[in-house]
């Protein structure tokens, strides 16, 4: 039996997604630059996605740039931007691509939202991140100068807001597609309003010369069906995947001393229960619970494996030591009751194998006590 909580990381295939690309990947082939009928039958699949993109999050279909993921968006929409801004809390391909073109940071507060008093109003770029990766908390987005490029990350946020209004603000919008069900290597930014974006690949001029190279025809078909039916299930998934985390979260407060979960619940999106758990090492649980058949995180995935502990919690203030026992337990479109249950069977054990407490009785390969 195995249970799945890392969806943060990346989730898995809605069947409408890889239905929706079989045929791009077997008897229809044409690149959609090209002349001829096979070429145009790729280049119209291409605009339809393109379509239903654009009406999922509420831009207009000539300001979708499709991508390679989150991180391209990311970097594409701030690279060529001088000085840009960030909040401390944002996703690597953020924080990197702002440092890298001499930007800086601004704090973020308790939970993990940006201090708005602390943006510059005369900034070239501020990115914000509408829903934090590692602790899920929701970040309106801030009001910034008339000259000034607003761009947020919302590959968390899809699968639980709607961003078409929550991101209404933003001229540039990050989005991808393998945490909403979609294949990975897949995304787009929208590009809008007063922002222009300096190509990260040129050569082929396609994506109206902000994005060269041979689309991913298959890739971004799936894509546009994953967001489509995300989109049209939001409400419900909200819902039922909200209370699944609720009984994850209070089960393991409940059973775990010393166990404390990051943030407010009441600010985050429903599917990240982010958890703090005093006097064990997350490397440590996190092995415990992958022979026991519970696939988590210590942080965004793409820090996990690192001696050092998130700098997501280091900007909210959380002290190290607590850090280093840090939990990411994330639910996604297809989580269910088993999963929980599980992970309400095994973790507390493990916890508790890891603290002494149990005699060396730890969580067996099955989930079952030892």
């Amino acid at each position: 039996m195995l249970g799945y909580l890392d969806h943060a990381a990346t989730t898995p295939m809605r069947p409408s997604a890889a239905e929706a690309m079989i045929p791009w990947l077997t008897e229809r082939f044409g690149n959609p630059s090209g002349g001829h009928r096979v070429a145009q039958a790729a280049r119209r699949a291409i605009d339809e996605a393109r379509d239903v993109v654009a009406d999922c999050l509420g831009c207009a279909p000539r300001e979708v740039v499709f991508t390679g993921g989150g991180t391209e968006g990311d970097n594409l929409a701030i690279f060529g931007q001088p000085s840009p801004v960030c909040s401390a809390a944002e996703h690597h391909a953020v924080l990197h691509a702002v440092e890298r073109a001499g930007g800086r940071t601004v704090a973020v507060d308790g939970v993990g939202r940006v201090v708005a008093a602390d943006i510059p109003h005369d900034a070239s770029l501020v990115s914000v991140m509408l829903a934090n990766n590692e602790v899920g908390t929701i970040t309106p987005l801030p009001s910034v100068g008339p000259d000034t490029v607003l761009h947020t990350d919302a590959v968390q946020a899809v699968t639980w807001l709607d961003v078409a209004s929550a991101a209404a603000a933003a001229d540039l919008v990050t989005v991808t597609g393998h945490k909403i069900g979609g294949p990975q290597g897949t995304g787009a930014l929208v590009v809008r309003g007063k922002a222009r974006v300096e190509p990260l690949l040129v050569g082929g001029g396609q994506e109206q010369e902000r994005r060269s190279g041979t689309h991913d025809v298959a890739g971004i078909v799936g894509f546009a069906a994953a967001l489509r039916a995300c989109t049209d299930t939001r409400e419900d998934t909200v819902e039922r995947v909200g209370k699944l985390r609720d009984r994850l979260a209070d089960g393991l407060l409940a059973s775990i001393p010393g166990c404390w979960e990051s943030g407010s619940r009441d600010t985050k999106v429903a599917g990240i229960c982010p958890l703090l758990i005093e006097g064990i090492e997350s490397e440590a649980l996190l092995f415990l619970l992958d022979e026991a058949g519970v696939c988590a995180t210590a942080a965004s995935s793409c820090a996990s494996g690192a001696l050092e502990p998130s700098h997501v919690l280091a900007a909210m203030g959380v002290p190290r030591d607590l850090a280093q026992g840090s939990l990411r337990l994330s639910l996604g479109w297809c989580s269910t009751d088993a999963d929980v249950d599980l992970a309400l069977d095994v973790i507390p054990r493990a916890v508790a194998h890891l603290r002494g407490e149990t005699g060396g009785d730890g969580p067996d390969p099955r989930g079952r006590r030892a």
